[in-house]
């Protein structure tokens, strides 16, 4: 079965058009599905749309959020009411177009784990377009993962995807990063982007400096989340030794000063002792906060894998469930 997550925020014009193109295209392709909406707290009638379409159609159910939880908050209670082996997003405004799902499950059936949509043509402002152009750059200069549209919100995954990875804030744009770093195969296809037709953006300007805040979260959850010490001991460790070599230097000066009277002048008024001073304290502090987070990670992290299995053995799984009884 396909799951179809849905975050919907006052898409109420959307939602019949949207309901019908995902029915016929399921109709033509023979897909077993269910749809899946989750109301972000909508002010509009979505949610009075999604019950009546909820009791037209045994495939489709609704979510409603008591407020407005953000999308990341959207997808994860999608995600746990998923009952397909795979889950596919997609956004309600009708941009992303249901005839492109018949070509997800197509490439998925290639091997892969994830299928990230590409909006090859992209019908958005040039304000939006140029600059998330240089943010999928930053991804993949940063975490080694090069797509051409990490933003795009119309996503194919398998189920075991979901369960491994945790998305909160805003981290659900990097879904396909978060799969690769767990060994998942990701790769994209370019879809076809339309128009927006009704409502407006939910998205302003604030987004690119979140998502770039966002970016380092996933770089550093992905390259350091289970070893901090060796990003913030390595930072520590080379602000020490800058600071013990200008505080060796100043010694130097003050002994060749004090003691054999050359003249080299006094040391406290000099910003070199200011900048060794910080230099030091900077790299204790580093240090320190590194081993604060080894600690949280040792000890919150005792009940989280950090592996991902592939496929196991007849064996292997008898001896696995074994050892759980």
């Amino acid at each position: 079965m396909l799951s179809i997550m849905i975050p919907v925020l006052n898409e109420s014009e959307s939602l019949p058009q949207l309901y019908q193109e995902i029915c016929e295209t399921s109709q033509q392709h023979q897909i077993d599905l269910e749809i899946i909406f989750i109301d972000d707290g909508s002010t509009d009638k979505s949610w009075e749309l999604i019950s009546q379409l909820a009791k037209q159609d045994e495939r489709v159910s609704g979510i409603r959020f008591r407020r407005n939880f953000a999308k990341a908050a959207a997808l994860t209670a999608g995600m746990r009411s998923a009952r397909g082996s795979v889950i596919m997003m997609m956004d309600a405004d009708l941009q992303d177009n249901p005839k492109e799902i018949p070509r997800f499950l197509d490439k998925l059936n290639e091997g892969y784990d994830v299928v990230n949509g590409w909006k090859e043509r992209r019908l958005d402002p040039w304000h939006k377009v140029y600059p998330s152009k240089v943010f999928n750059w930053m991804i993949w200069k940063l975490t080694g993962l090069k797509l051409h549209d990490h933003n795009c919100g119309f996503k194919l995954f398998r189920k075991e995807v979901a369960a491994e990875i945790r998305i909160y804030g805003e981290l659900h744009r990097f879904i396909a990063v978060l799969a690769d770093a767990r060994g998942f195969k990701v790769t994209e296809i370019p879809v076809h982007h339309r128009e927006r037709q009704h409502g407006y953006s939910k998205y302003g300007v604030r987004r690119f400096l979140r998502g770039f805040l966002d970016l380092l979260t996933v770089r550093f959850l992905t390259g350091y989340g289970q070893r901090p010490q060796h990003m913030l001991g390595a930072i520590g460790l080379s602000c020490l030794m800058l600071g013990f070599l200008g505080l060796g230097y100043l010694g130097v000066v003050w002994l060749l000063t004090n003691l054999f009277g050359l003249g080299l002048g006094p040391i406290g008024n000099r910003p070199l002792l200011a900048y060794s001073v910080a230099a030091t304290i900077l790299g204790a502090q580093a240090i320190s906060l590194g081993l604060l987070a080894e600690l949280i990670v040792a000890y919150t992290g005792r009940h989280q894998d950090t592996y991902s299995i592939s496929e196991r053995t007849e064996t292997a799984s008898q001896n696995e469930q074994e050892i759980i009884i």
